[in-house]
């Protein structure tokens, strides 16, 4: 056995083995020679010190948030000096610590779960499946990354590193079908914090008026140029992280989800998730043998 926790070794040394599939993703991956052996799954936990920081500053702690080591830009007020409560300044800046502790958070639980299918002897793992969850109000993730690991029926020597992928069943098959096979999981994150300027602040609190504007732009319909420049950068940020995790290789079931943590003012953190499959191609598009059906009604 390898360095695993015991609870795992006594859960993986069984004489059943486990599986995560739906009925219908279990028998397509028969289909397809792939054989469940069990159920693998790793776990990491991360305190997010960030997230404090991210509070501190949207109570004005600070005057400067950017950590000068990624995407930094700044706003000025274009109406000069109103109060001292006028915002004239506002700032987007990449979180690069959110990001770091993100990765290292994810990473970590995937490499136990590709240690516990090395356990097993599988050459892959179906059905991946990750999650983030916040324990309490502490600031600490827990990232949890499970799958499917699977044998190949007809492979007897056993991968140093196990290909993972999201998909299962008849997705999973489809792949295979147009000459593909699956590589690994890609997931990748960007966190963008919005410090809002006065015509940030104002705009997200329902005032379109022209005394808020700037003098090239007058009409009652304004774009909020700062948060629509961060939603943009974000996008491109997290998607430039998966191309460089792909290494030449394609990109299949992309999903890129937005969310925002609104906290006083139209201050925001704005984080950017991708997730996909890394395909390489191996042959020309094949069909597969068209599956038998297993019951007749007649």
């Amino acid at each position: 056995m390898s360095d695993l926790p015991e609870a795992a070794e006594r859960r993986l040394s069984g004489g059943a083995f486990s599986s995560g599939l739906s009925v219908s993703d279990f028998g397509a991956c028969l289909e397809m020679g792939l054989e469940p052996v069990g159920l693998v799954q790793g776990f990491c936990a991360m305190h997010q010190g960030a997230y404090a920081m991210g509070g501190a500053l949207s109570r004005g702690l600070s005057p400067y948030g950017g950590s000068g080591s990624g995407y930094v830009q700044n706003y000025q007020c274009p109406h000069g000096m109103i109060s001292n409560e006028h915002r004239s300044w506002g700032q987007n800046y990449e979180q690069t610590w959110v990001q770091d502790a993100w990765n290292q958070g994810f990473t970590s639980a995937y490499h136990r779960m590709l240690e516990e299918a090395t356990t097993l002897g599988a050459h892959g793992v179906v059905g991946v499946i990750d999650t983030q969850t916040p324990l309490g109000d502490m600031g600490v993730i827990e990232f949890h990354v499970r799958g499917t690991a699977v044998k190949v029926l007809d492979m007897s020597v056993p991968t140093s590193s196990p290909w993972n992928t999201f998909l299962a069943g008849q997705r999973l098959a489809k792949v295979f079908e147009a000459g593909y096979v699956p590589v690994s999981v890609v997931a990748a994150v960007s966190s963008v914090r919005v410090w809002a300027y006065c015509v940030t602040e104002y705009l997200m609190e329902g005032f379109a008026g022209s005394m808020w504007t700037t003098a090239s732009n007058s009409s009652n319909a304004v774009e909020i140029e700062q948060i629509v420049t961060a939603q943009t950068w974000s996008r491109q940020r997290v998607r430039a992280s998966a191309r460089a995790q792909l290494q030449g290789d394609a990109l299949h079931g992309a999903d890129l989800r937005l969310v925002e943590r609104e906290f006083e003012k139209g201050d925001l953190e704005i984080q950017a998730v991708l997730r996909g499959n890394r395909i390489r191609r191996f042959k020309d598009f094949d069909p597969l043998p068209v599956p038998q059906p297993t019951v007749r009604l007649s």
